[in-house]
């Protein structure tokens, strides 16, 4: 007779979490050896994740599709959350137990031209990973690139499998940088209907549609590009 673990759900694919699509799993083999310890194992797939997969606010949003960890990889840049979602598949592809938690933070050096497409520096429903690794979760935070790191004049986020990675609250020069202000909670999947509704209600129904809208409209070629973009502080 077979019965649940309390870990199940966090190793089974899911739409979203697509642990078990080939890419995903190749990807995870390639970069994580079978056997590995698994702390070592989330290390590497977190290095993979943060450096492998750019950081692109204006990334498409509004589909479960945009959050799948195979189009994420295929696609290869991204927003926080689709990167969580990708590391939390490459954990499952590694049986490694891992989920996606949420957090609202507050970003004191986001870009003007950023600020100006969200109306605000607080970031709502930010996306990071938890894994269970030697009998606790550990919190993992793959969203910024090494090179946006450096060019924001903050350390490039580490992860070593023993304790948790969040944001720096300050950056190299001793500046306010990212200040977390409430935790909406960890989930097996990504609710993205739940985000959208929060979305919603912080920046305005108004706004979240022109976003869609310019997705619908523009081609790739013409979103912004964050990775040029003027970093300011608050």
């Amino acid at each position: 007779m077979n019965r649940e673990t309390p870990f199940d759900e966090y190793l089974t694919a899911t739409a979203i979490i697509d642990c078990d699509h080939p890419k995903v799993r190749a990807y995870a083999k390639r970069v994580a050896e079978a056997g590995e310890d698994p702390v070592e194992q989330s290390v590497k797939l977190y290095s993979a994740v943060r450096d492998g997969i750019r950081y692109d606010p204006y990334a498409p949003f509004y589909l479960p599709d945009h959050y799948r960890a195979s189009y994420v990889l295929e696609r290869g840049k991204s927003f926080c959350i689709p990167k969580a979602a990708l590391l939390c598949a490459l954990g499952r592809a590694c049986r490694i137990p891992s989920r996606i938690g949420f957090a609202t933070v507050k970003n004191h050096l986001a870009t003007k031209q950023l600020m100006d497409y969200l109306g605000s520096n607080i970031f709502v429903y930010h996306g990071f990973v938890e894994f269970h690794l030697r009998g606790k979760w550990v919190k993992a935070t793959p969203a910024f690139n090494r090179e946006l790191c450096e060019r924001h004049n903050v350390a490039p986020l580490e992860f070593s499998g023993h304790e948790d990675s969040l944001f720096h609250p300050y950056n190299s020069a001793n500046q306010k940088y990212m200040e977390y202000l409430e935790y909406q909670g960890t989930y097996a999947d990504v609710p993205v209907a739940e985000i959208l509704e929060a979305w919603e209600r912080t920046y305005g129904k108004e706004r979240v549609q022109s976003w869609i809208d310019m997705h619908k409209t523009r081609r790739a070629r013409d979103l912004p590009d964050f990775a040029t973009e003027e970093v300011v502080s608050d």
